[in-house]
């Protein structure tokens, strides 16, 4: 970064240097003529929207991530309730409940606090239950499946627990900001004064096009907390069918959690 700096700034003197002694010698011409303000615009606005495109292009690819992680775990989720049927019945009956209570506990607890880039700690309390449950099938046909459908649903959890955090740097967008504000503000110095609706009308469009482009950044950048923002559809339809063959194989039983995903006291 201080050698970007220090180019930067060597560059400018350069420049600046170039026009008091070389510009006579090279150019013929008055010193009062060269580039107005407004030929320079031109390039600023250019530069603006690459770099608002570049950055919306970055936030989307996280939001698409966030996206096939929520829905790859929620497959994972149902896998590992299909899988546990071929295990025997005591450990049946602990997989399922456990994914039930699982998928509870990321759709009331996990989900709101991705809102701020965090996660809960609610739905560990089950993913270590599946293991513990793991523990007594070794040997078992369904030991592998069973590990490997977990393993799965483990990394995808990460994955959209990573993504929860925003992926572009308060800098970035505090920097963003700052060159939208130059842009509009060099615009308006460069429209006349008078008889100037439509130019008026055209800095206001600019403006508003411009503000919104960041504006769906920011959103997008949050993919579990904004206006544009992933919902727990997946993990809440893997809750349903979890539940119901929960409800089919093991009717006299009772969930072990509330309707958040709490453990429930024991006896």
């Amino acid at each position: 970064m201080v050698l970007v700096i220090v180019v930067a700034v060597l560059a400018l003197l350069a420049g600046l240097a170039a026009n008091r002694y070389l510009r006579p010698r090279l150019l013929h011409e008055d010193d009062d003529t060269g580039m107005a303000v407004k030929d320079l615009v031109g390039p600023l606005l250019t530069l603006t929207v690459l770099l608002l495109a570049f950055v919306l292009v970055t936030a989307n690819g996280s939001y698409g991530k966030a996206e096939v992680a929520s829905r790859g775990e929620a497959r994972a989720l149902d896998q590992l309730v299909e899988t546990a049927e071929y295990a025997p019945e005591a450990q049946r009956s602990r997989i399922q409940a456990d994914a039930v209570c699982y998928a509870r506990a990321v759709r009331t607890q996990e989900w709101p606090a991705m809102a701020d880039g965090k996660g809960s700690a609610a739905p560990s309390v089950w993913s270590t239950d599946f293991r513990q449950t793991f523990r007594t099938l070794e040997g078992k046909p369904a030991f592998g499946m069973l590990i490997a459908a977990d393993n799965k649903r483990s990394d995808e959890r990460e994955e959209r627990l990573t993504q929860a955090t925003a992926s572009i740097p308060s800098a970035i967008l505090w920097f963003l900001l700052a060159t939208l504000a130059i842009t509009v503000v060099a615009l308006g110095i460069c429209l006349p004064r008078r008889n100037n609706r439509g130019q008026l009308i055209t800095l206001v469009v600019i403006t508003a096009l411009l503000t919104t482009a960041l504006c769906i950044i920011r959103d997008v950048d949050r993919p579990f907390g904004g206006i544009i923002d992933v919902q727990p559809t997946a993990i809440t339809e893997a809750e349903r069918q979890a539940t119901r063959d929960f409800t089919k194989n093991h009717p006299a039983s009772e969930l072990p959690c509330d309707a958040q995903g709490n453990r429930l006291p024991t006896a």
